[in-house]
């Protein structure tokens, strides 16, 4: 069953140098209970479009086109009551950087204070800490850290702590922006496992946006591959992992060392992304692409479904 459908989105950013396309006409479902991996490059428009479905853009960032439907309602022309209703009630987001999201000047009690004060105004001080300090334990940090400030922590602890501020009204949607981003390898499994068993124990629904397809190996169950603001690739991730279709993909993963492959060189991918504010004509692969031919400059492909619940826009796949 769907629980949300990305219909069309578009988003630009308006800069003294022109306007950044930073996601053009994405479309993407999202079925109740899976966990979908976003994954490409730094600039692919991962964060922007995860940013956009619960339209918290920056400026100058907005949408220009589009949908966003949850529960029979447009996210991106729903007016602002409504989107407070949804916001960490039903749809959650964890930030990039747990460093930033926490407020330096407040306790980790006081985050949750505000977060429960804002959402459930009828709960009191004391209820909210008591609510507070399970969902530490739960997370595997001790209730007494509530008293710590942001800065007392562990990389590790403060992003579980964001990820309890996310899940503190049990949304239905999680979306995990580069969760184990800046953290190492033992603290990034362990977030990892912890993702997987609160989408177990809560019955949610995981976008987890990232450029590591590690990640997204041990996590998702389809992976969504975006390419310059548009989704070159969608598929189930064994799938995916074991014969992808689009070149952009096919680089992404040889780009990543393989321990079963060990005598597998591990390539490079030549060029820069495309510059959005002035993109190439056609496909937007094309100048680094090993494989294209004429009608790949002349035109962008269409995003196609294939027998198999694979999507791919590639010209060589498709014709």
């Amino acid at each position: 069953m769907s629980i949300l459908n990305v219909d069309e989105l578009s988003v630009q950013y308006s800069t003294s140098r022109g306007t950044v396309k930073a996601v053009s006409s994405v479309d993407l479902g999202l079925q109740q209970g899976e966990t979908i991996g976003l994954v490409g490059e730094s600039g692919s428009g991962k964060s922007t479009l995860g940013l956009s479905i619960l339209r918290l853009l920056p400026p100058p960032g907005h949408i220009t086109s589009g949908r966003a439907i949850y529960n029979n309602i447009d996210l991106v022309t729903a007016d602002e009551a409504v989107l407070q209703r949804i916001r960490g009630r039903e749809i959650s987001m964890v930030f990039q950087d747990p460093s930033a999201t926490l407020n330096p000047l407040m306790r980790i009690r006081d985050h949750f204070l505000e977060f429960y004060g804002a959402h459930e105004p009828d709960l009191s001080r004391s209820d909210a800490t008591s609510k507070a300090k399970g969902l530490l334990v739960q997370l595997g940090i001790p209730s007494e850290r509530l008293e710590d400030y942001p800065h007392q922590l562990s990389g590790g602890m403060k992003q579980r702590v964001c990820i309890g501020l996310a899940i503190a009204l049990t949304p239905r949607i999680l979306i995990a922006d580069e969760p184990t981003t800046a953290l190492d390898v033992l603290v990034e499994a362990q977030i990892l496992d912890l993702l997987r068993g609160l989408k177990r124990d809560l019955n949610l629904t995981l976008i987890l946006i990232t450029h590591n397809m590690g990640v997204v190996a041990e996590t998702a169950d389809r992976i969504a591959v975006m390419y310059a603001g548009k989704l070159v690739e969608v598929g189930g991730t064994r799938s995916i992992f074991q014969k992808p279709l689009h070149p952009y993909t096919e680089a992404l993963l040889q780009s990543v060392p393989n321990l079963k492959k060990r005598k597998q060189p591990v390539k490079s991918i030549p060029g820069n992304p495309p510059d959005l504010v002035d993109p190439p004509s056609g496909c937007l692969f094309h100048p680094r692409c090993p494989y294209a031919f004429e009608k790949c400059v002349v035109k962008h492909p269409p995003l196609l479904s294939l027998d198999d619940n694979r999507q791919v826009a590639c010209y060589l796949r498709c014709e």
